[in-house]
């Protein structure tokens, strides 16, 4: 199995995970604010499908031959986006709105991002950098490398919404 297949393969995983643990609030608890300062679940939702829409629209626009190792900077994504014990903040173009969300079309757009995600990853270059967008500290990143990012991104943000649904349950 090649390493892009094993990403995508960990992408569809935890985007069922993530899909799942968001079926399970009740349609009241979607735009709940567990604690000060946090997101609801709706914004968690919003933030992933905001960010992979963006994800997608790059790894299928425009690229260019690397210049360095396709996946230079995996190892150091994923050690960022897994170390649950330090705070990020989000860049301003990603943070979700305060507005009530619906559940419903909340599931059915990230189900919908998975589905390209696995239209995109397996017929595209991984290796090849995308020229679209600058990511903030990384700048452009290879296709290798923006998949890793989706996995452990979606990843840690799955880790917050387990959290909420826990504070908000007990």
């Amino acid at each position: 199995m090649t390493d892009s297949n094993k990403t995508l393969k960990e992408i569809n995983k935890t985007f069922e995970e993530f899909i799942l643990v968001l079926s399970s609030f009740y349609d009241e608890q979607i735009n709940k604010v567990p604690f000060d300062g946090s997101w609801t679940p709706g914004q968690v939702a919003q933030h992933i499908i905001m960010s992979v829409s963006g994800f997608v629209d790059l790894m299928s626009g425009s690229d260019e031959e690397t210049s360095r190792q396709s996946d230079a900077y995996v190892a150091t994504i994923r050690e960022a986006f897994l170390n649950f014990d330090i705070k990020m903040h989000s860049p301003d173009f990603v943070i979700p709105p305060i507005k009530n969300y619906n559940k419903e079309e909340l599931l059915l757009t990230l189900d919908h991002l998975k589905n390209q995600l696995n239209q995109i990853i397996p017929v595209k270059d991984m290796t090849k950098t995308c020229t679209g967008f600058e990511l903030p500290v990384f700048g452009h990143l290879t296709r290798t490398e923006l998949a890793n990012f989706i996995e452990v991104h979606t990843k840690r943000h799955l880790h917050q919404l387990k959290n909420i649904y826990n504070i908000i349950n007990h």
